[in-house]
């Protein structure tokens, strides 16, 4: 497999950051260097000084984009994991990461899924209106009409979602 980016997008709550993970370990196993930009991690540090706001949004990929591609020279598989929820960002990010080395992964999984699976009640303060610009719910999210593959989360395990994106990934 050649060095490249697998950019998980999807609502929060869709698997993202877990998805992120058991590919990561995958990888390791197969000898490949890989590393995780995660959408919660950023924000804590290099884009901390950004809000969700849809500018603000749009800063948040462009500086994840150009992460990844500072590690894709090195040789490094870059998982992100952000809901990235335009698509025109999506694209942005592919232009600066390269179309060659970009692939988007989309998990599909349905807001009803994603509202259950939410343990920290994001869903519920964003219903209740007690967070703006909340995606899915005060925010848009534009699902991506032509992904590399889409997946539904809500009834496959783990081991099925890695398996499907490495085997897409083998047939490369």
């Amino acid at each position: 497999m050649k060095t490249s980016t697998l950019w998980l997008t999807g609502l929060s709550g869709s698997g993202k950051t877990t998805v992120s993970i058991a590919l990561a370990d995958q990888l390791a196993n197969s000898n490949l260097c890989t590393y995780i930009i995660d959408g919660d991690i950023l924000r804590s540090g290099l884009c901390k000084d950004l809000g969700f706001s849809l500018d603000d949004r749009k800063e948040n990929i462009r500086r994840a984009a150009e992460v990844a591609k500072i590690l894709n020279d090195a040789g490094i598989v870059v998982i992100c994991a952000l809901i990235s929820p335009l698509d025109e960002d999506r694209r942005i990010a592919k232009s600066i990461i390269g179309e060659h080395n970009f692939f988007e992964i989309y998990l599909s999984t349905p807001l009803s899924v994603c509202e259950k699976r939410d343990v920290k009640g994001l869903y519920k303060k964003a219903r209740a209106g007690l967070i703006e610009n909340f995606t899915g719910i005060s925010s848009p999210y534009e699902a991506p009409q032509t992904p590399w593959i889409s997946i539904d989360t809500s009834d496959k395990n783990i081991d099925e979602i890695t398996s499907s994106i490495i085997n897409k990934l083998n047939a490369q």
